[in-house]
């Protein structure tokens, strides 16, 4: 039986089954050990293939970080886009909360990989450039939460779009710390509560 030459389609999506594999591997060592501790030869390793193999889809460790942070970028791109799709400022923002708390429920250490990553010291050139980019992304989705605010008629919108950034973040560091004791429906119905709701404060 001759074998029928792999479709395009099919290529890719071969192609996109590695890399994930691939992620999937760099994200478990650079969790593990650390990004400048983990070479390309163990990333390799990790995932089960060639270091030659690896370098037809990366050129190297940091182009290998650079599409992951893209990745996570558009994750977080995403959720607000749902969000804006919503009518409501209410529903809007519990679309957020619900998928920010699902998301660190489900991957806790890819949270506080991307939470460290956002804290590099300015002197480590290499990684301070992606911290940059994840913080910018951040200050975006900060400016739609204080339109969600204004929509819901707090009279300080800046203030209490921070005061909820502040909540959300410490309720996901939390749960990336114990998430297997800690109680997601009732934290989440909780934090509902509190921001959805129309004021005026």
């Amino acid at each position: 039986m001759i074998a029928m030459p792999r479709t395009p389609q099919e290529n890719e999506r071969i192609r996109q089954l590695a890399k994930e594999s691939i992620h999937k591997a760099a994200m478990e060592l650079f969790i593990k050990q650390g990004y400048h501790a983990t070479s390309i030869s163990d990333i390799a390793e990790q995932a089960g293939i060639s270091k030659g193999l690896l370098y037809n889809y990366f050129k190297g460790k940091e182009e290998l970080l650079a599409t992951m942070v893209d990745a996570r970028v558009g994750e977080m791109v995403e959720v607000m886009d749902q969000a804006k799709a919503i009518e409501t400022p209410a529903e809007q923002l519990k679309h957020i909360i619900e998928g920010a708390i699902d998301n660190v429920y489900k991957k806790p250490e890819v949270f506080r990989f991307y939470l460290h990553l956002q804290t590099q010291p300015e002197a480590d050139h290499e990684l301070i450039k992606y911290s940059r980019f994840l913080i910018e992304e951040n200050a975006r989705q900060f400016e739609f939460q204080c339109e969600i605010f204004e929509k819901l008629g707090a009279r300080e919108a800046r203030k209490r779009s921070l005061y909820f950034s502040s909540t959300l973040q410490g309720i996901m560091l939390m749960i990336s710390t114990y998430p297997q004791q800690f109680p997601i429906e009732e934290i989440k119905k909780q934090i509902v509560e509190e921001f959805c709701n129309s004021l005026s404060i």
